[in-house]
């Protein structure tokens, strides 16, 4: 393994969120708090890893440079609104996150749920799009 294999393991940790975040949505709704927040915590483990990993990836790797998109022309608007829109609430999405899990923690459950309808559905489209870049990236159209 090495620095260059950054992309395919931060679209597994990104994988792995989205796994967890629909555990944990299946799990509160079924009344089973506990492994919901469980679930929830290792979902925001696992996107704080991916986090280390892709800034790593940005420094150490690319130097800070953009993986060109090497796809049809015809597909790369789409591809740019996807990738605008994934940054953008991946920003929103930490103060967001943290925000529902210390309500949850904190026993504030009502509000807890109440921001939870807007941070869980956000943080699905962040880790799905996540995997979906690189997929386009890296294994669909590569960069020569």
């Amino acid at each position: 393994m090495s620095l260059t294999d950054l992309p395919a393991i931060n679209a597994c940790l990104n994988g792995l969120s989205t796994l967890l975040l629909i555990a944990g949505f299946v799990f509160i709704k079924r009344g089973r708090r506990e492994a919901h927040k469980k679930c929830m915590l290792m979902a925001f483990v696992s996107s704080c890893v991916f986090l280390i990993g892709y800034v790593v990836h940005k420094v150490l790797v690319v130097k800070g440079v953009n993986t060109p998109f090497a796809g049809p022309e015809g597909l790369k608007p789409f591809y740019l609104i996807m990738l605008a829109s994934h940054v953008l609430l991946a920003m929103l999405i930490v103060p967001l996150a943290l925000t529902t899990i210390g309500l949850g923690l904190a026993g504030k459950f009502q509000t807890h749920k109440q921001v939870a309808r807007w941070t869980w559905p956000i943080w699905m489209y962040v880790s799905v799009t996540g995997v979906l870049i690189y997929l386009l990236l890296y294994q669909i159209y590569p960069h020569q």
